[in-house]
């Protein structure tokens, strides 16, 4: 679905999208459009906050290599990806490129380990010489536990640059992977934060959440606004919903996305006690009881304490 606007924007800057998505704006155009700190870390992900004024810098005047490295455009491969054939790995990756019409990929992450070890590790292999031939920029992984990455310390052996660059998780004060970002921490892997589903429902952590909620009335924020700010502090790479259809639903996002947590006149920092209180959350809240499976088949999710950290 992107890859029609992300064409039209490269070739043609934001101008050339305006002129093509008159009556409704795209998805995307919106969100290219509020990058207002683009020239910002993590600026691609912020679509502004409040009544802030918009002013795009990226625009049609920039050259299509300028928009493109203004952009980080990351993807995933997934289970059914996966395989002991490495040139069968590398035309799934090639097959996006072409598709999203870019001439290389910032970032290429294998989605899940619940494959086996020959997938796991083939697959990884294949990413790394796309890595090595320029068709990506960094190799990461999603969902991996230490079982797993072992596996790939033990494919790549002293080549600390062959590391995963990140790892992404499912990861809140009340499910911290304690193991996991340890593991990532000592071999210089980041780690990404990003939640998959609401950590407030029926099942959630509720005496936790009571407390977060008490904490974010403290400090004058929402309660997304606290747990973005503590990924952050922790040194994580936060990753905040990037858009959505409902305005009133874009507008939350922006609040709670890097530019919504440290807005120039009003940042806010939690102290260390702030900070030792969401720490002490962890209850080790499993994936399985998030309700939405973003992504995962009914058959991957075995309960309400199934996470796919812990199945390797």
């Amino acid at each position: 679905e992107v890859a029609a606007p992300l064409k039209l924007y490269l070739g043609n800057g934001l101008k050339g999208l305006e002129k093509v998505y008159k009556e409704e704006k795209d998805e995307l155009l919106e969100i290219l459009d509020a990058t207002s700190l683009a020239g910002e870390k993590h600026a691609v992900e912020t679509l502004g906050f409040g009544s802030r004024s918009i002013s795009p810098t990226i625009d049609g005047s920039a050259g299509g290599r300028q928009r493109r490295e203004g952009l980080f455009i990351s993807h995933k491969l997934s289970n059914s990806e996966q395989s002991t054939d490495p040139v069968s790995v590398r035309r799934s990756v090639k097959k996006a490129i072409a598709e999203l019409g870019v001439g290389y990929l910032d970032m290429v992450s294998i989605h899940s380990p619940l494959t086996d070890k020959d997938r796991r590790l083939t697959t990884y292999q294949a990413l790394l010489e796309l890595r090595d031939g320029g068709f990506v920029k960094s190799v990461s992984v999603c969902n991996y536990g230490v079982g797993p990455l072992e596996e790939i310390a033990g494919l790549v052996g002293d080549n600390v640059e062959d590391y995963p660059a990140m790892n992404q998780l499912e990861l809140s004060p009340f499910n911290q992977h304690a193991d996991v970002v340890d593991w990532c921490n000592k071999n210089g892997v980041a780690v990404g934060c990003a939640a998959w589903s609401k950590l407030s429902g029926v099942d959630g952590p509720a005496d936790e959440w009571a407390v977060l909620s008490d904490l974010a009335k403290i400090k004058g924020v929402t309660k997304a606004q606290l747990l973005v700010r503590w990924s952050l502090q922790k040194g994580y790479v936060c990753v905040p919903r990037s858009g959505s259809k409902s305005k009133v639903e874009r507008l939350a996002i922006a609040e709670n996305s890097y530019g919504g947590v440290n807005p120039i006149d009003a940042q806010f920092v939690l102290s260390q006690e702030d900070m030792k209180i969401l720490d002490g959350l962890d209850r080790g809240y499993k994936a399985g009881r998030l309700g939405r499976r973003d992504g995962w088949a009914d058959d991957d999710v075995t309960g309400a304490d199934w996470d796919p950290t812990e199945v390797i």
